[in-house]
């Protein structure tokens, strides 16, 4: 599957030691002027969870100001939703689909407008982990401006 500018929006992210769910496009951070560093290679859901942890909705609130009134107003954004391959096909898609709704539902509740956001679920589909540590970073919802 698938910005004049007003003051920029700042915030500090988690260290690298809590669990990150949420895989941030580059794109939305400079434009948030978002001050951390992507999180892709930080700890992401638990095995066969959806639940938000307070580090990624802290970021995700940095986002939906950004959304609502920052640098990305009126944009639109992707919640690509994802899984590790272990489990049945089936199975991972919808986990992937709640991962993103998650999400989704998180931005709603923050004032994004629902028809600027898209979720999406790649299940497995992308899923590269071979071991603990590797799954561990296939288990995420990617956050992307539309293009």
């Amino acid at each position: 599957p698938v910005a004049t500018t007003p003051p920029p929006t700042t915030t500090s992210a988690p260290g690298k030691s809590e669990k990150m769910a949420v895989n941030v496009d580059d794109d939305i951070i400079k434009a948030c002027n978002l001050k951390f560093e992507n999180i892709e290679d930080a700890p992401k859901f638990d095995y066969d969870q959806e639940t938000l942890t307070p580090g990624e909705k802290s970021v995700l609130e940095a986002i939906a100001k950004c959304l609502t009134e920052g640098a990305l107003k009126g944009r639109n954004v992707n919640l690509v939703g994802r899984a590790d391959p272990r489990g049945e096909p089936e199975y991972n898609m919808t986990l992937g689909a709640k991962r993103a709704r998650s999400v989704h539902s998180f931005l709603g509740g923050l004032g994004v407008q629902g028809e600027k956001l898209h979720d999406t679920s790649r299940g497995e589909l992308d899923a590269k982990g071979t071991d603990e540590e590797g799954w561990r970073k296939d288990r995420r919802v990617d956050v992307r401006l539309t293009k």
